[in-house]
């Protein structure tokens, strides 16, 4: 009898051990795989954004025996938007960064459209026709060596896009995601991004309209690199951040970070 109960006993054990190892394996297979998102007759941008506002990115590779001259024909670019009376409500530069680590010899400039594409339709249509626009567009051809433009939306859960006083560097960091996910991304980091509001340190966040689909922009903002490292390393203390990560990971196929410092004309800095 003592030797039956012993044998019970042991197989018990196994079945608890077994039970716990299967719950904790569904745990992290869980993670891993990306959920099945449900149908549905929304557009993802109605769900994700809730403002009339599109801004623009535009991606600049300057050459590199030319950067002097390259911010001299941005700024007198945006000099120029300014002085057009009908584009001064509606089009305005809020951001102008060169980038100091990642891609070299690169600057960034986001735009603000306030009254969606039918502002940037207006837009396109007065600087098409100004003869001062072409000839700065043409000066910049000859000091770049490629351009890439898109058109993004910020996601709503976001903090308001608020302009920094100096002096500050910023990160971008991209994301490049699996179609079909961006909901889910969404659903994800509406949570995360209270994680991440300790030092004021979230710019911006946006997802891509047109241009390079599926594309993810998190702009953030640092005092200096050591305030970069002390922000994330707080952010990896906080209970459910990691699980935000793990979540969120598996919906990426690509993604790259840069660090930015802004150009003197850059409205925040």
């Amino acid at each position: 009898m003592a030797n039956t109960l012993k044998y019970f006993n042991k197989v018990n054990q196994n079945i608890r051990l077994l039970s716990t190892t299967n719950v904790k394996s569904d745990a992290w297979l869980s993670k891993i795989f990306v959920r099945k998102i449900e149908p549905t007759k929304e557009s993802h941008s109605r769900m994700l954004s809730d403002k009339e506002i599109i801004y623009s990115l535009q991606t600049h590779n300057y050459r590199p025996d030319s950067k002097i001259a390259y911010l001299n024909n941005v700024k007198n670019t945006v000099d120029f938007i300014k002085a057009q009376d009908s584009l001064s409500k509606d089009v305005e530069l809020v951001g102008s960064w060169t980038v100091n680590v990642g891609d070299q010899d690169q600057a960034l400039h986001l735009w603000k459209f306030t009254g969606g594409y039918e502002k940037i339709d207006h837009f396109n249509n007065v600087v098409g026709s100004s003869q001062d626009y072409h000839k700065l567009t043409e000066e910049q051809g000859r000091i770049v060596r490629s351009r890439h433009l898109q058109y993004l939306l910020a996601f709503s859960y976001w903090p308001q896009i608020l302009l920094r006083e100096p002096k500050n560097i910023y990160e971008i960091r991209s994301y490049a995601l699996k179609p079909g996910t961006m909901i889910e991304w969404g659903n994800n980091w509406a949570r995360a991004i209270n994680y991440r509001q300790n030092n004021d340190e979230a710019f911006a966040g946006f997802f891509s309209q047109v241009g390079r689909l599926y594309n993810v922009h998190h702009i953030w903002c640092y005092n200096n690199l050591n305030g970069r490292k002390e922000t994330r390393e707080s952010a990896w203390r906080s209970p459910g951040w990691d699980e935000c990560v793990a979540y969120t990971v598996p919906l990426i196929r690509e993604m790259h970070c840069r660090i930015m410092v802004p150009t003197e004309f850059s409205p925040t800095q």
